[in-house]
């Protein structure tokens, strides 16, 4: 999902051969959005809607997409978190308030220019207490954009068609809510009634469509899965449907498309397509999220997409976006970034959904490859700039809705993730992020993803977070490196960092050794320290070495070269210090050393924490160390190591 206009529209590069276009589509679609959000950044907490929790809201509206404009009544149910004399709602001051009825009465409320609905109770509502109240309205929503807003008419083929698209801050634009991102609303309904020649699409499940007096039609749609409310979707229009079933077992899949769409064989195709990625993900990433309601599609004006839950808009049809879109519902609509800053976790996830999609469905590993490149060539084109968005950058859209930081770097760094863990562990990873019950269709920040990922795997993420996602930049390797005449490949690994916000990157680094006679090796070699040197048998002689092979990690302008005076024929002379074990909980052994040797601990801020003298076949005692990432200083050498 993308930001506000098409910032939840996925921009995605599908088919290697079709790259420029999707290009294309994802830098309209994101102008579009930027465009929008500027006018609406503001906050991610609304402390005055902190004090309820939003239970239930009926949306009774009466739409007509030849008119812009709203009327009708919101009713909404919650549940206090403490005594309340009042409640605040999300609502744009251009849309007029005219009652307020709680339990038969009317209530006095006071319309605000923050865009807030100010209700006060005749007596205190008790907290935890189930209570509710109707809002009557209506008015022309506000146009926030140049392009559009959060509702949106125009026509398609001549004929009127109206569309939503609130994120992040749109619902308030065409009905009172509560939008900020501590809260989902656990059910809504869509009581929206139009003119009978309009169908109407929105999420959740389609219960009826009634014919009623005046030439009108009352179409009923209800979601029972917790939704935020800049999730919430509806289009009006001449929709042609289409109402088929996907997956095992199989639910509803429902794509409402624009007559000269639904005659496009192209285009249907790839929405079929769907179908096949639909299986595809659920095999990654764990059941689909709303297989009691539905998937689906509703056509709209905006470029890209915007994954409303249950049912994307979508303004393109590559397979790219349709992966992206569908990727949101695992990642940015079942778990939804708990604040804008970590709209990686929304943006970046259905990137890395392209990904799965490019690589196991739509390319060839040439292609695959191709596209990673260009992607990494994107990420690397300047030095700066952090996936996680600071709080200082909240009203810079740019940062927010960066295609190189928040879509493609945040995409990548999921890749890199993969890479650390493998396969299987990664996805496994993936489906216990997604079904823990405090994240579960709520809300996640970067520190959670972190958490969830040590509960499942025991691998300790804070450092690559640190580098990869709070930190700035990428890192330049040169990698040197000679064989011994025993078969052993010495490498020597520098690194330069691009940006001064990382000291280093440690990463276990892809290497793919290939012998004279074809045979190969792939190797990763742990990577914590500058200048730090590893030995691999390999039994072979070796023709080349390959670093990167299958872009599995960012880099930039890295060089591997084979430097026949790197160690050489004496390279038997000096042994390889390592230490292990690593973590380590009370005494650390060192090998490679032949002799008493002199050595130093210090924390990584720099101070030393403990001197001593090693023997060959000691070991050196860390048992009071406290728990923490420190470095032994031995024989000219600085070794990392984890005290656990």
């Amino acid at each position: 999902m993308k930001k506000f206009y098409v910032i939840a529209l996925s921009f995605v590069f599908s088919h290697a051969f079709s790259q420029k276009h999707e290009e294309a589509d994802r830098k309209s679609m994101m102008q579009n959005e930027l465009t929008t959000y500027s006018k609406m950044i503001g906050y991610n907490v609304n402390p005055n809607t902190l004090n309820y929790d939003l239970k239930y809201q009926r949306l009774e509206l009466d739409l007509d997409p030849a008119q812009r404009f709203v009327s009708g009544t919101v009713t909404s149910h919650f549940v206090p978190n403490q005594n309340i004399s009042s409640i605040y709602f999300d609502l744009s001051d251009g849309l007029a308030v005219s009652e307020v009825k709680y339990h038969g009465s009317n209530l006095n409320f006071t319309q605000l220019a923050s865009k807030e609905l100010k209700i006060d109770f005749p007596t205190n509502i008790a907290s935890s207490t189930l209570d509710s109240l109707s809002v009557k309205y209506s008015g022309v929503p506000t146009s926030v954009g140049s392009a559009g807003d959060a509702f949106t008419t125009s026509t398609q083929g001549g004929t009127p068609v109206l569309f939503t698209l609130s994120e992040p801050y749109g619902a308030q634009e065409w009905f009172p809510t509560k939008q900020s991102m501590n809260d989902k609303i656990d059910k809504v309904d869509f009581k929206i009634t139009t003119p009978s020649q309009y169908n109407v699409a929105a999420n959740g499940k389609l219960f009826s469509e009634t014919l009623i007096s005046g030439g009108k039609k009352l179409t009923f749609w209800q979601t029972n899965y917790p939704i935020p409310a800049y999730l919430i979707g509806l289009g009006i229009t001449n929709y042609t449907k289409f109402n088929d079933t996907m997956g095992t077992p199989p639910f509803p899949f429902v794509n409402y498309v624009y007559p000269a769409t639904a005659a496009n064989g192209t285009i249907m195709s790839n929405i079929d397509w769907t179908k096949t990625v639909m299986n595809t993900f659920e095999q990654f990433f764990g059941p689909y999220p709303y297989r009691n309601e539905k998937y689906g599609h509703m056509e709209f004006g905006w470029g890209g997409g915007m994954e409303h839950a249950t049912m994307s808009s979508m303004g393109a049809w590559s397979r790219g976006i349709i992966a992206h879109e569908l990727a949101h519902q695992w990642f940015g609509d079942k778990v939804t970034c708990g604040a804008w800053n970590d709209i990686w976790l929304n943006e970046g996830f259905a990137t890395f959904g392209e990904h799965v999609a490019n690589e196991k469905l739509l390319m060839t590993n040439t292609q695959f490859m191709s596209y990673l490149a260009g992607e990494m060539n994107s990420i690397t084109s300047s030095t700066g700039g952090s996936v996680y968005v600071a709080d200082a950058n909240l009203n810079n859209i740019n940062t927010i809705f960066s295609g190189r930081l928040t879509y493609s770097k945040g995409g990548y760094v999921v890749r890199m993730i993969k890479w650390i863990l493998g396969e299987n562990a990664f996805y496994s990873a993936l489906k216990d992020y997604h079904a823990r019950p405090n994240l579960a269709y709520s809300y996640a920040r970067t520190e959670d993803l972190k958490n969830s990922l040590f509960l499942s795997t025991g691998k300790d993420f804070t450092e690559f977070f640190n580098d990869w996602i709070y930190g700035q930049g990428y890192p330049t390797y040169q990698i040197r490196w000679n064989q011994t005449a025993d078969q052993n490949v010495i490498f020597q690994v520098s690194q330069t960092q691009s940006h001064p916000s990382v000291s280093f990157f440690e990463m276990p680094l892809p290497i793919k050794v290939n012998g004279t006679g074809g045979e190969v090796a792939y190797l990763a070699l742990n990577n914590t320290v500058n200048n730090q040197v590893f030995s691999n048998q390999v039994n072979f002689p070796v023709a080349s070495v390959q670093f990167n092979y299958e872009n599995q990690i960012i880099q930039r302008n890295s060089t591997v070269t084979k430097d026949t005076g790197f160690l050489g024929v004496n390279a038997k002379n000096k042994d390889v210090i390592k230490i292990y074990p690593n973590p380590v909980s009370t005494q650390l052994s060192v090998s490679g050393i032949t002799k008493n040797q002199k050595y130093e601990i210090y924390s990584l801020d720099g101070k030393l924490i403990k001197t001593g003298t090693y023997s060959a076949g000691q070991m050196i005692d860390v048992n009071s160390l406290t728990k923490g990432a420190y470095l032994l200083k031995i024989d000219s050498q600085n070794l990392k190591f984890i005290k656990e």
